[in-house]
């Protein structure tokens, strides 16, 4: 039987069989205490701490930013209101010396997001994490919303099969908010993954993906179906270049490269934002530079609002 790829990750890996049969194994996204399988149909199955099975679609190439599915026009709005999704990665990396884990700030952009149009729309949202509410209490405590417009999602597994592969986990709090609150807008955050994470176009009609300096001037480059098919990337943490010895004019050809074309912004750790992309235009163009308390978030998000 022909060798086959399990799924698409940055430590990606290959079984061959000379016949059919279920199988386990013990090292899966870097948790010991997953097992993988080939199920009967073919499809390559994984657990973890004994959870619910779920698959993996094959991604085999980071896609184009042209070639994008396209927002699904005979979606019905009433049924659940216009959804962002927003993804990004967790990178461990060494700062002065130190490793640390950097997210991307997703959450924080969800914060921002809220307090900036929620007087304007009716709005809800929807976090993830694997075995916590984490995301979704810090949204809380922070007065985002009223808590009952806020869902926190326990995945039980990877992050991104919630928001790819098996979206039901999602799909339902977002409709029952949808209608509970006739909501204009949904907000649902990802949980912290890796560059092969991107949304399904059944969940989300506009997709942002986060990414930071702090994971070094090569992750553009690495491409994955989230820098290189959302429909707006955010390179955040521009100001931690000179520490990570990233260059941030790298950053900007290959993210121009591996986007097609398509829109990406840079963004501090203040309030200003360097430079943004214009829509398939190649175009540089300088923004915000005085907006006065306005954080970096609210900021990068200006042009998408």
């Amino acid at each position: 039987m022909a060798s086959h790829d399990h799924h698409t990750h940055d430590h990606a890996h290959h079984h061959h069989h000379d016949n059919d049969h279920d199988h386990t194994h013990e090292k899966n996204h870097g948790d010991s205490t997953a097992t993988s399988w080939v199920g009967s149909e073919g499809r390559v199955y994984h657990s973890h701490d004994g959870l619910a099975p779920h698959s993996h679609e094959p991604i085999y190439s980071p896609g184009y930013f042209s070639r994008r599915a396209p927002p699904i026009l005979s979606r019905n709005f009433n049924e659940r209101a216009f959804t962002v999704g927003i993804g990004g990665p967790v990178e461990r990396n060494k700062i002065y010396g130190y490793c640390c884990v950097m997210p991307c700030r997703k959450t924080a952009l969800m914060l921002a997001l809220c307090k900036f149009l929620r007087d304007k729309y009716s709005l809800a949202a929807v976090t993830n994490d694997i075995f916590t509410k984490e995301d979704g209490e810090f949204l809380m405590r922070n007065g985002a919303l009223p808590e009952e417009r806020i869902r926190a999602v326990e995945t039980g597994g990877c992050p991104h099969a919630a928001i790819r592969e098996d979206i039901s986990i999602n799909l339902g709090p977002l409709e029952e908010l949808s209608n509970l609150f006739k909501a204009d807008l949904l907000l649902c955050e990802s949980g912290g993954d890796n560059l092969a994470a991107n949304f399904s176009r059944e969940l989300a009609d506009y997709i942002i993906y986060i990414i930071d300096v702090s994971g070094g001037d090569k992750i553009p480059r690495k491409g994955g179906p989230g820098i290189t098919q959302a429909d707006l990337l955010v390179i955040n943490k521009t100001d931690l270049a000179s520490a990570i010895g990233a260059d941030l004019a790298v950053m900007e050809r290959d993210a121009l490269r591996m986007r097609d074309g398509g829109p990406f912004i840079f963004a501090q750790v203040g309030w200003v934002i360097g430079q943004a992309w214009a829509w398939c235009g190649g175009n540089s163009e300088s923004h915000f530079t005085g907006l006065g308390s306005i954080n970096r978030e609210e900021a990068a998000l200006i042009p998408l609002l």
